[in-house]
């Protein structure tokens, strides 16, 4: 690398990221203390970072932190002023020399959020200011170590002019506020949680609450909030109760409690994504909030209930256990995808909720997948990775992790998910752990069923049946192909469960069903497990 002293180099052409090149950082930011200013013209950032270096770095491997669109004001280390000749500014990051194993950075930039067209980062819609973090978002707030496998702890102070902003939120619990001079005053908030950057948030704005509670299954007092723009306090009601009904489910289903003082919801009307799952302090677009029954469908009102569901299950899986990268988003998101469509169907009618997601699957998945973007549930290559967020990424990684509830049942399913948390709680993982947690946890070989992680395309099943009355035997043959898709001509079978069952002719009931080689009937419902491209089952 060049080095200018300081100076800004010429941006360069975006790389193409590739899931095989993947390296641990070298170093790590293991806490970071955040102080946002926010202020008309301009708003001071300054940051503490903690720094540790990985062992395994080659030597005199630099500090890179992620960083764009920043005006730097100082740069320290362990509280002398780096010299430009250690350091250099490009467009998207800072790179700093001769840093030790470990050391205490503080950095001081200004950014414009007002400026902020992006809407990635920090950023002003009308008078207020909000956040959008992931994927990459917070490098436009502070210079840090923006992947998801640098999980650190946050401490964030927001001060601002009172009359514009009386709410100051970020994550975590409230730890302290306090007045200002010339009409401003301060918030501060810590998580106690590790969490990647892409999960942070801050909002400060003119904004109401409508404050509810939650009582944990181990007797936790948890405060609940909705804030909102004045005028919608009346629209909150189905949002608060469906939020309710997600921190009970998740207890009772698969045993996980809320883990912070306080869950907060923000309903913004032009924020620039659906929701976002931000530890502690969830970022919704208003319309998956608000509704009245004068003013809204039933459609609506599932919507709600599905979306706030969906950010809260983040709680989880997401948070608590996070991706290693971006090749990994299906494990968050096509598990929680899962997860919010059990809860729905709990709530409601599980089959037609079954029926208006396989419809949604088809109407949105199965072209994406026949065409020439058609791509693996975990992908290998990536240039802009807000192109990750796809219908197959979310809808057919919620299949993939239905198939493991087919093939291990709801009590192995949940055996899984158990040891899963139990390993990896607090860590940035992969699909495969998750993967070798549902094996270990029921003793399973599930070599063949990572196929579905790797290989793009919809499987065309065909199954033939053919009842021999003489014999009294029922002969199940299903062929599954799938077609070459952009990249993968040629495709292997891959492990598929298919749930079968018979019904007498004459006596209209389920039948038992014995499998060749079994001494005896097992249930009147069997899963198949489907692994060649032709299989016969008898």
């Amino acid at each position: 690398m060049d080095r200018l002293d300081g100076q800004t180099l010429p941006q360069t052409e975006p790389a193409l990221i590739r899931r095989e090149d993947y390296t641990p950082p070298d170093y790590r930011v293991d806490r970071i203390d955040l102080h946002v200013d926010i202020r008309d013209g301009g708003t001071i950032v300054t940051s503490r970072l903690v720094v540790t270096g990985n062992p395994d770095r080659a030597a005199n491997a630099p500090l890179v932190l992620d960083g764009q669109d920043q005006e730097l004001i100082y740069l320290k280390m362990d509280g002398e002023d780096v010299p430009p000749c250690r350091y250099v500014v490009q467009p998207e990051c800072m790179v700093i020399e001769e840093v030790p194993d470990r050391a205490v950075l503080e950095i001081r930039t200004r950014i414009h959020p007002e400026k902020n067209t992006a809407l990635e980062g920090l950023y002003k819609s009308g008078s207020m200011y909000c956040t959008q973090c992931e994927a990459e978002g917070f490098r436009r707030i502070a210079y840090f170590i923006d992947r998801p496998d640098n999980m650190a702890l946050f401490t964030t102070t927001i001060e601002a002019d009172k009359a514009s902003c009386p709410v100051l939120l970020s994550n975590g619990n409230p730890v302290g506020e306090g007045e200002l001079p010339e009409g401003r005053h301060w918030a501060k908030w810590e998580d106690p949680f590790r969490k990647p950057a892409y999960l942070f948030a801050l909002v400060a704005g003119d904004l109401v609450p409508v404050k509810d509670s939650f009582v944990t299954a181990s007797g936790r007092k948890v405060d609940l909030r909705i804030y909102v723009e004045k005028g919608n306090e009346d629209k909150c009601d189905h949002a608060m109760v469906s939020l309710k009904k997600s921190m009970r489910w998740d207890e009772e289903v698969f045993g996980l409690e809320y883990d912070l003082d306080i869950f907060m919801i923000v309903a913004v009307s032009d924020f620039n994504m659906g929701a976002m799952e931000n530890k502690g302090l969830n970022v919704f677009n208003a319309k998956y909030v608000l509704a009245k029954p004068d003013t809204a469908t039933d459609t609506d009102y599932q919507l709600i209930e599905g979306i706030i569901a969906h950010e809260y299950f983040h709680n989880w899986t997401g948070n608590r256990v996070t991706c290693r990268d971006w090749f990994q988003l299906s494990l968050k998101e096509g598990l929680t995808v899962f997860r919010d469509q059990e809860f729905s169907a709990d709530m409601n009618a599980r089959s037609v909720k079954r029926i208006q997601d396989v419809r949604g699957l088809r109407a949105a998945q199965f072209p994406e997948d026949a065409g020439p973007m058609a791509h693996p549930v975990r992908p290998d290559s990536y240039i802009e990775i807000n192109n990750f967020y796809t219908a197959t990424v979310y809808e057919k990684g919620a299949e993939v992790v239905r198939m493991y509830h087919t093939l291990l049942g709801a009590e192995g399913f949940r055996k899984g998910m158990d040891l899963y948390f139990q390993r990896h709680d607090g860590q940035a993982v992969t699909c495969e752990d998750f993967c070798v947690a549902m094996e270990d946890a029921n003793g399973a070989d599930l070599t063949q069923f990572r196929r579905w992680y790797e290989q793009a395309g919809t499987p065309q099943v065909t199954a033939q049946g053919r009842y021999d009355a003489t014999a009294k035997t029922y002969t199940l043959t299903i062929d599954q192909t799938t077609p070459p898709t952009p990249g993968q001509p040629v495709k292997q079978p891959v492990l598929m469960p298919m749930a079968m069952g018979l019904v007498g002719s004459v006596s209209k009931s389920d039948l038992p069903l014995q499998l060749e080689g079994e001494n005896a009937p097992q249930g009147t419902d069997r899963v198949l497990r489907v692994t060649e491209a032709r299989q016969v089952f008898t």
